[in-house]
């Protein structure tokens, strides 16, 4: 099934459609509305469902990254999954997109994971109990992902794909010594100064192909400005919390990541799948692909979410309910 990306151009991810015209096309119905948390914030949520004759397969519930949106690349994929089957939700996280909060401020993930947690149930609520529930997530919401599969008590998921996740922040990307070592000063003192550097700006050394780099750009919604010191702290906290956690993974999962990948470190994923306790688990690290697998070619794009769409529908399928022998495939 052909990811919609390949009608998206550099200035629309509908390309020359109206939305309501791209979900026709693709045979989905579209809904989005804004819910409110405990903290007084308007949070923008989204969802895709296939139409009739489409049977509903289970239900997939996509995290965005940092500086990222429910309603431009994501969507894409969103739409993906709806069109194979699965009723999809996707929510902004504070600060990003079309929901409150400053500007990509997150200096604590814990009530970001508690608004994903709140709606991602509200929608699967609305669905038949039976049906399995996954989560896919995008670099730092493969680490959201991560940390709302850890919760304990909570609604276990049929199973986890982890795409670019934010396992670890590559060197090659991180703040320069010795800002990093003073990251905590500034946190106390300055927390919403944008003033920590990094090496580009994500959508540069995310997106390898050049028109799908201006299409990111183009997006209303999307800032390059600099990490706030509190963020930036936070962000290197949960990278140590999730690999403090990794032996206690043990929900299926898939992940997929670029094996030149300079923002989120793939030798980190590499760490998650030999550590964790999944009886069910598979890796695919494609060598010379970036952060962002959606920026690749059309062909790479179809390898990656072609794999995606058949792990999610295999598990779908069985129920979630069987595992099968861990075994790596791919290699960086």
């Amino acid at each position: 099934m052909v990811h919609p990306v390949s009608e998206a151009n550099d200035k629309s991810p509908f390309g020359s459609l109206t939305p309501s015209e791209f979900y026709a096309r693709h045979s989905v119905t579209h809904s989005s509305e804004y819910i409110t948390n405990p903290r007084g914030m308007k949070l923008f949520t989204q969802s895709w469902t296939p139409l009739p004759p489409t049977e509903i397969l289970g239900t997939v519930a996509v995290v965005h990254g940092y500086t990222g949106e429910t309603s431009w690349f994501l969507q894409l994929t969103a739409v993906l999954f709806a069109k194979s089957g699965f009723a999809t939700c996707a929510i902004d996280h504070q600060g990003h997109g079309f929901s409150d909060g400053l500007s990509n401020h997150i200096p604590d993930v814990n009530p970001v994971v508690d608004d994903c947690v709140s709606f991602f149930d509200s929608f699967h609520a609305r669905h038949a109990p039976s049906l399995p529930s996954f989560l896919y997530g995008e670099s730092l919401g493969g680490a959201i992902v991560l940390l709302i599969a850890l919760r304990r008590g909570g609604r276990p998921y049929d199973g986890i794909v982890l795409n670019g996740a934010m396992c670890g922040i590559s060197d090659k990307y991180k703040p320069p010594w010795p800002l990093e070592h003073f990251l905590s000063i500034l946190a106390a003192v300055v927390p919403t100064w944008q003033v920590v550097p990094t090496r580009g700006s994500i959508p540069e050394v995310s997106f390898k192909e050049e028109w799908k780099r201006r299409l990111a750009l183009a997006s209303p919604r999307r800032s390059t400005a600099k990490p706030r010191a509190a963020t930036a702290l936070e962000l290197i906290r949960i990278c140590r919390e999730v690999q403090s956690r990794f032996s206690e993974v043990d929900v299926p999962f898939l992940i997929v990541h670029g094996g030149d990948d300079i923002v989120c470190d793939p030798a980190c994923a590499e760490e998650l799948y030999k550590k964790s306790a999944s009886k069910d688990k598979t890796i695919r690290v494609y060598p010379g692909m970036w952060h962002q697998l959606i920026g690749e070619s059309d062909e790479n794009v179809e390898l990656v979410f072609g794999e995606v769409v058949e792990w999610l529908r295999t598990r779908a399928e069985r129920g979630g309910g069987e595992a099968e022998t861990a075994v790596e495939v791919g290699g960086a």
